[in-house]
């Protein structure tokens, strides 16, 4: 069930709220070198003559190196604070991916390690800003409204992305795309870590545990099911790009793109205008069905005019799954956590994302362009049974100790303890 909500309204509430626009902003441009950063290598190594196995095995490696040092930062993010660990990271990655592009696809041992550098020092921004909004916005409502509009606002990102990403190639080059891209990363950190909450933020106590967050096993199951997520959204990366050049158009890759970022702006929108009733949990698994269903048409690879429409209605169903998983972390994480927790979903999803690039590569090669979104229907069927054999863990969140979340400053979630919650 659903209950209508002032979308508008209340997202409206929340960006007058001081800090949250530039907080938000900041955060989506400080992440634009790693939400682009596979579209525009892939354009770069074929721009270099390289084949799409090349470009996938070297968004692969950007995805794992991205794997490896998400969780660890965010974990010292939850100990340091965030601009010690935030700003350095962001210079590290950019500095990573301007080697690659000055030193290109000759020396193949270089490119790699370019990459894996870019990857490794990706800064946890998107975790850090889930973990600021409590105690940005304060009251659990809004927090959640937040994690939709979180959501919704990614998907602009995804959307206009893309499309600069083109823009930069056509006016320029695929290298000085990938320049840019990175200058704007640095300046998004710098906005965000300059910022009084991010100064100021705190984690609040943790248990001292060498698996972190990982020690919850709700939160295992979910990460299990999105790595799927992830994998069916890199494969459409490289299949978007091989029907692009099927089609003799190149710039069609860039429409196709937009328009999944277009289609899920679309039904993030919708689905945050709603406060939705029951547990997050079970509406996680609908939604991900939905998501797997509308993958599926993507393998009919129709004309331009219409795989651009399949694209749309193949992302509708993303911005709402990311959101209610949101929440579902937050229901999971072990106390002191929340940065690493919402890191390793980033991370967990960039591993699914890189092996499904890297799958897709040899898949179309193969096959052919439909054999690369077979995979992303594949990947989407396989996350919702992920969900499906997992659910009686997914039912028990974690409990945690209230007084002390708000000795520490803590915004304690009540949807922990209760049934209704709005993702």
């Amino acid at each position: 069930m659903a209950t209508e909500a002032p979308a508008h309204g209340g997202y409206l509430d929340i960006l007058r709220a001081p800090h949250a626009a530039r907080l938000l902003a900041g955060t989506l441009v400080g992440r634009l070198p790693n939400g682009t950063g596979p579209i525009a290598m892939t354009l770069f190594v074929r721009d270099q003559g390289g084949s799409y196995t090349l470009a996938g095995g070297l968004i692969a490696a950007y995805g794992v190196a991205n794997a490896v040092g998400q969780p660890l930062l965010g974990r010292a993010v939850d100990l340091k604070g965030q601009p010690r660990v935030q700003l350095p990271a962001a210079v590290l990655s950019a500095l990573g991916m301007v080697l690659f592009a000055f030193a290109g696809i000759g020396h193949l041992a270089l490119a790699y390690a370019a990459v894996v550098i870019a990857g490794l020092f990706t800064p946890p921004l998107e975790g850090g800003l889930r973990a600021l909004w409590p105690s940005v916005l304060g009251r659990e409502d809004r927090v959640h409204r937040a994690y939709a509009l979180d959501a919704v606002a990614q998907e602009v990102m995804f959307t206009v992305g893309p499309l600069l990403v083109t823009l930069l190639v056509a006016v320029r080059s695929p290298a000085a795309a990938l320049l840019v891209i990175n200058v704007l990363g640095i300046l998004g950190a710098l906005a965000v870590v300059l910022s009084e909450p991010s100064r100021a933020w705190r984690s609040a106590t943790r248990e001292a545990h060498w698996l972190g967050a990982l020690r919850s096993p709700g939160l295992l199951a979910l990460l299990g099911s999105f790595f799927f997520v992830g994998l069916a959204l890199g494969s459409i990366t490289v299949a978007a790009v091989a029907y692009a050049d099927d089609r003799g158009t190149p710039s069609v890759y860039g429409w196709l793109m937009a328009a999944l970022g277009l289609g899920a702006l679309l039904g993030g929108t919708v689905y945050g205008a709603r406060q939705w009733a029951g547990a997050p949990e079970r509406r996680l698994r609908v939604l991900v069905l939905l998501l797997a269903v509308c993958y599926l048409p993507l393998m009919l690879t129709p004309g331009p005019v219409a795989m651009t429409g399949l694209s749309v209605l193949s992302g509708v169903f993303l911005a709402p799954v990311l959101a209610c998983a949101f929440i579902v972390v937050d229901r999971h994480a072990p106390r002191g956590t929340v940065t690493e927790a919402f890191s390793w979903l980033v991370t967990t999803f960039g591993v699914g994302a890189a092996l499904g690039s890297a799958v897709a590569g040899p898949a179309v090669e193969l096959a052919g362009t439909t054999a690369g979104f077979a995979v992303a229907g594949a990947g989407g069927l396989v996350a919702l049974l992920v969900l499906l054999a997992t659910g009686r863990v997914l039912a028990a969140p974690v409990a945690p100790d209230d007084t002390a979340r708000h000795a520490a400053g803590e915004t304690v979630p009540t949807a922990v303890h209760a049934e209704k919650n709005a993702c």
